[in-house]
């Protein structure tokens, strides 16, 4: 399989963005938002029909990581149904969550913004918060 860092760096040279609910759409990916309680969001398919649910109860930005993580499942676990994503999913182990989570962090934290701030005094955990990637989330980039 190839990196994960290598297919979002197609992704975005194909789409030309880095955005999770426009890459979704040109996929013909559906988002719904609905209230899902303590669930943040879920990646699920239905026949050829695909579908990322997020959590409408979420700050905007825990709704873009969310698109960016179920998108994640889309395109590396196509054929899966994920389990709920929730909030100590960011501290899973289990391969698939890991490989979203670093989905995610590749599409929204572009090597680009890295180098940017590689000569002020950020650290990298706010690096992640400036780019809507939670901060525990902040070892899955790859430079």
């Amino acid at each position: 399989m190839k990196s994960i860092k290598r297919k979002v760096d197609e992704l975005i040279k194909k789409y030309k963005t880095n955005d999770p609910y426009q890459i979704a759409k040109l996929k013909n990916i559906e988002i719904q938002h609905a209230d899902l309680g303590n669930t943040l969001g879920f990646y699920f398919h239905d026949s050829r029909i695909k579908f990322i649910n997020i959590n409408n109860n979420l700050p905007a930005e825990m709704q873009r990581f969310v698109c960016a993580h179920e998108l994640g499942h889309a395109i590396l676990h196509p054929r899966s149904n994920t389990p709920f994503l929730k909030k100590n999913t960011f501290f899973s182990i289990d391969k698939i969550e890991v490989e979203a989570n670093t989905f995610a962090v590749e599409l929204l934290l572009l090597d680009e913004a890295i180098y940017e701030y590689r000569d002020s005094n950020l650290s990298m955990y706010e690096a992640c918060e400036m780019h809507g990637t939670p901060r525990e989330l902040s070892h899955l980039k790859k430079i």
